[in-house]
């Protein structure tokens, strides 16, 4: 449970008045749980994240809403509000949902005339993890893989499709924050990402697609083998 104290020492800023709305105060949150500052499971009170952020509390309660809406918070009846926590069915389904969309931003990168363009974005991406992972920020590192696919199926030029995974994403941050080691998930899909960009960029369909599948097969099996402890089915 966040206390009062707890919320103080995450070093939340009251946002400025322009800034006052339930969008603004649940981006502060998303930051927060983004960074890891706010874990999985963590309860949210109301009246001391207002307080914090210097809002009404119907306007945190808006908040709340948009950020369950994403699936980074859930309502427990007669609990409160909490940062969720992602179980092995919930990995089950957005590894399910990704082997159907990403290979569609595979085939639209190359199948697009700005194919040389996506490719080089994409290898830009894997160029700023690969520094992070020197630096032994393996957050970054995460962050940056989130973004490679998050372009990945950008490419395929669906906007609704694009607002879908976003939400896929958020939740799949939730099991990354989970991780004891972040290292051990996210340094051997470091080297698969850059392989994806070598692919692509060599015109190779089967390959990339080939790679991608691979990719989202072991990545999946090490998260399940994280969040599956028994505490969520």
């Amino acid at each position: 449970m966040t206390t009062q104290a707890d919320v103080l020492a995450l070093g939340i800023q009251p946002l400025a008045r322009r800034e006052s709305t339930a969008e603004a105060a649940a981006q502060a949150l998303r930051s927060q749980i983004s960074a890891g500052r706010l874990a999985p499971g963590s309860q949210l009170r109301e009246e001391h994240l207002a307080a914090a952020l210097q809002v009404s509390r119907n306007t945190m309660r808006e908040a709340f809403r948009l950020l369950a809406h994403e699936g980074l918070v859930e309502h427990a009846l007669h609990r409160g509000v909490f940062v969720r926590m992602v179980g092995v069915s919930e990995v089950r389904a957005m590894y399910a949902t990704r082997r159907l969309v990403e290979p569609l931003g595979v085939r639209a990168i190359l199948g697009s005339p700005r194919a040389g363009d996506l490719v080089a974005s994409l290898g830009d991406v894997v160029t700023a993890a690969e520094a992070a992972a020197t630096a032994g920020d393996w957050h970054v590192v995460g962050t940056q893989d989130i973004e490679f696919h998050r372009a990945i199926v950008q490419a395929a030029g669906s906007t609704h499709l694009s607002a879908m995974f976003s939400g896929l994403l958020a939740e799949l941050r939730l099991a990354f924050l989970r991780l004891p080691d972040p290292e051990t998930l996210h340094e051997p899909f470091l080297r698969r990402n850059r392989g994806l960009v070598t692919s692509l960029g060599a015109g190779d369909l089967e390959k990339s697609l080939g790679e991608i599948d691979s990719y989202l097969a072991d990545a999946e099996t090490r998260l399940l083998a994280v969040v599956g402890d028994g505490s969520r089915p």
